[in-house]
């Protein structure tokens, strides 16, 4: 309990940290590319995260990670993020996302921080891969610190997998940089 209140209260920290990164590299460096055009009613529902790049925001977090995307009436999204903890406990956060490009739906901002419904930090959630029929997306951020891989199930083949780090390594990630995240479900799922 203290650890989780120890997170929640060092979130803005970090998501001011994920927004307003140090300078490092090359400046010039184009941004990753989205993807032409996402169906925001075939993304939403449930993803199981198959890979990430390690970051401190979900340190807690050692199997079945997964996200959840609602669409609201007000044309936001309703953001879900859930795991396990070392202990075995469930670890939870609600965020909410706001489209950046309405014409792709491809470019979203996502805030986990709130103030009495105030939400003054937003980070990048670029898509930036997806399966023909939504089985699987890949998601980053401008600057590539941040990279997720994400899939309808816990779990992909290593042809599947090679084929996304291919398509990261396309838009400037180091697929090393990516660590596996451990799925173990009950067959209750």
């Amino acid at each position: 309990m203290i650890l989780r209140s120890a997170v929640r209260l060092m979130l803005p920290t970090i998501a001011f940290v994920a927004i307003f990164p140090t300078p490092s590299g090359s400046q010039e460096e184009s941004p990753p590319k989205t993807v032409d055009y996402v169906d925001l009613e075939r993304y939403a529902g449930l993803w199981y995260e198959i890979a990430r790049m390690p970051n401190r925001f979900q340190d807690q977090c050692v199997r079945n990670v997964t996200a959840e995307y609602v669409l609201r009436d007000d044309g936001r999204i309703d953001v879900i993020n859930r795991c396990v903890q070392e202990d075995g406990g469930d670890d939870q956060s609600k965020g909410l996302a706001r489209i950046e490009d309405k014409t792709s739906n491809a470019h979203l901002k996502v805030s986990f921080f709130s103030i009495f419904g105030w939400r003054p930090v937003w980070g990048d959630y670029l898509v930036m891969g997806l399966g023909a029929d939504y089985e699987y997306a890949l998601v980053g951020t401008s600057d590539r610190k941040f990279g997720w891989i994400l899939a309808r199930e816990p779990h992909l083949s290593d042809s599947e997998l090679e084929g996304m780090f291919d398509q990261l390594q396309d838009q400037g990630y180091e697929p090393g940089s990516f660590v596996p995240t451990l799925q173990v479900w009950e067959s209750s799922r």
